[in-house]
């Protein structure tokens, strides 16, 4: 008896044992469940979560290099600094908002005679296209003209046949610009039978006077007019009712297609659901970018000769001093050098990183350090199946729009460069809540780097946080009127009054000199002119001329974008 009632024991507590796995199974599972019902599922290839899931005790991917197995990493410690203050968040960003509301006295375009219609055709990548777009409803408004929808570049590096319709919103952009312009799809029949387009090329940063006194006389006399080559074709200092436009467009009537926008979210819960807070990084590393910038990068003869073979397809570049490109800070970061500065700035390993990249020159041995200072490691091609990624595939702009998205809403965002689509990010974040965006400082950090060995990690980090004050997406870093609009929409943040910094920016700087007269750009070219003989545009920077001018109307000029940069790849995204 005594025995059967030991065996009957044993088989209870086994049973029980037995549930109580089964019920610990079953919540762990769920979770995985739910976690993979959050992540959205699509015909093919299932999308399986645990691929994604990092953990400690993991043997890395094949070809993955350990942390300790880097030399230029043996002093480089793992883990954040707990003792810095801010690393995520901006100080007082809780303090600013985008505000891109029209004043008063702005008068909607419906009270004015339509002038006629502004064609545009936009250059360059997805980003340079947007300051094309973003700008072109401004001068529509300028001239009071109808604005037909801008028609996309598809003779540029990438080649992307994408029309605006396949990237943007149609809809949305034409309703939410009714108050400002009147845009169209396509010209109207009758007119396009009747009237032959008028091609012009404008200047960089023509003001509004510019325009005024010499687009419009054509537009009345034509009809309709094609503003060709439309990029940062608009001067940086506007009145700010036309300031507010350009945010108007660019925050809330820029919006991309739904299936562009859902991909693009989806990638965004799945960084989420890895590691809740993520940086994402704009990495331009091609071998393309790098010949063009003239620059060294520590690959010796043979990236020499492969980088300067490719310089030698442009016929227009002029010959560079590395040394000197890489004191001026004209160099982009590399891989490694982005990972250091990351580190130093008190981001740990743990952090999951979003990296939205081409093809980067010297492949997975230049990214090694980069992914052993941070394991967590991913791109859109190892967050999304093949399938899902299928429609977006051979189309530069729209992969790079998914980008855009994961990269604005990630909760640090930075670049190793400062072209177009960091520029553009730079000010999105700033108008929507001075997210924190690292801009890094090469003409400070790329001689620090090479004495970094000499220095030790700590004082070296140190240096890293002071040359990085002024480049990290804090309020009021940038003095209003400086750099790129699209980077600094200061005319579209305003200030909260009970904000305890709250005062205008000329009281938070000293001026010990007086300011140097403003510069106009002047343009004097036999073979760029307009259909009439008219000298309307440059196209190299030695066609550039400067005069001094003070007055509002000076054209403001940053020769950071010339003009020979939109044949390249490596600065128009």
């Amino acid at each position: 008896m005594r025995m059967r009632n030991f065996h009957g024991a044993a088989v209870a507590l086994l049973c029980g044992s037995a549930l109580l796995v089964l019920a610990l199974l079953s919540i762990v599972g769920s979770r995985v469940l739910d976690v993979e019902h959050f992540h959205y599922h699509k015909e093919g290839t299932p999308f399986v979560v645990d691929n994604l899931r990092s953990s400690p005790i993991r043997p890395p991917d094949k070809g993955v290099t350990f942390h300790d197995e880097l030399p230029e990493l043996k002093d480089v410690p793992r883990q954040a600094d707990l003792t810095l203050k801010n690393v995520w968040t901006p100080e007082y960003a809780e303090f600013y908002y985008g505000c891109s509301d029209p004043s008063d006295v702005y008068i909607s375009q419906s009270s004015f005679h339509q002038n006629g219609y502004v064609m545009i055709a936009a250059s360059g990548g997805l980003n340079q296209q947007r300051t094309g777009i973003t700008d072109s409803v401004v001068v529509a408004r300028i001239l009071n003209a109808t604005l037909v929808v801008p028609v996309l570049d598809h003779k540029s590096y990438w080649h992307d046949p994408s029309n605006f319709s396949d990237i943007f919103d149609v809809e949305k952009f034409k309703s939410a610009l009714t108050p400002d312009v009147t845009v169209i799809k396509e010209l109207p029949l009758k007119i396009e039978k009747s009237v032959p387009v008028y091609p012009m090329r404008i200047p960089r940063k023509a003001t509004p006077i510019y325009y005024e006194n010499r687009v419009l006389p054509k537009l009345l006399s034509r009809q309709v007019i094609k503003l060709t080559k439309f990029d940062y074709r608009l001067s940086n200092r506007l009145e700010h009712d036309l300031q507010k436009l350009r945010c108007r467009v660019n925050y809330h009537a820029l919006h991309f297609t739904s299936s562009i926008g859902q991909m693009g979210r989806i990638l965004v819960e799945r960084m989420r659901g890895l590691g809740g807070r993520y940086i994402a990084l704009h990495l331009r590393y091609e071998s393309d970018m790098l010949a063009f910038s003239g620059c060294y990068y520590g690959g010796g003869d043979k990236e020499r000769k492969e980088l300067g073979a490719i310089r030698r397809r442009w016929k227009t570049l002029h010959n560079k001093n590395p040394d000197k490109e890489r004191r001026n800070g004209k160099c982009p970061l590399t891989p490694t050098e982005v990972g250091l500065m990351l580190r130093a700035l008190g981001f740990g390993e743990d952090v999951h990183l979003y990296v939205a990249s081409g093809d980067v020159y010297g492949g997975e041995a230049t990214l090694a350090p980069l992914k052993a200072l941070f394991p967590n490691y991913y791109t859109k091609e190892s967050l999304a199946t093949k399938d899902e990624l299928a429609p977006f595939q051979g189309y530069s702009s729209r992969m790079a729009a998914i980008d855009y998205i994961v990269c604005d809403e990630s909760d640090a965002f930075v670049a190793n460069n400062n072209g177009n689509m960091a520029r553009i990010l730079a000010g999105h974040r700033r108008y929507n809540g001075h997210k924190r965006t690292i801009r890094p400082n090469p003409k400070k950090l790329s001689p620090l780097i090479l004495t970094r060995e000499t220095l030790g990690w700590e004082q070296f980090a140190a240096k890293v946080r002071h040359h990085q004050k002024g480049f990290m997406g804090d309020p009021n870093e940038v003095r209003p009127g400086r750099g790129e609009f699209h980077e600094n929409p200061a005319a579209c943040i305003c200030e909260k009054p009970n904000s305890p910094v709250h005062k205008p920016w000329y009281e938070k700087t000293t001026t010990k000199k007086q300011s140097k007269p403003e510069v106009k750009v002047e343009v004097d070219l036999e073979d760029d002119r307009d259909a009439d003989g008219d000298d309307v545009g440059i196209d190299t920077e030695d066609d550039i001329v400067t005069t001094d001018i003070v007055g509002e109307d000076a054209l403001i000029s940053d020769f950071e974008d010339s003009e020979v940069g939109d044949e390249i790849p490596a600065f128009t995204d």
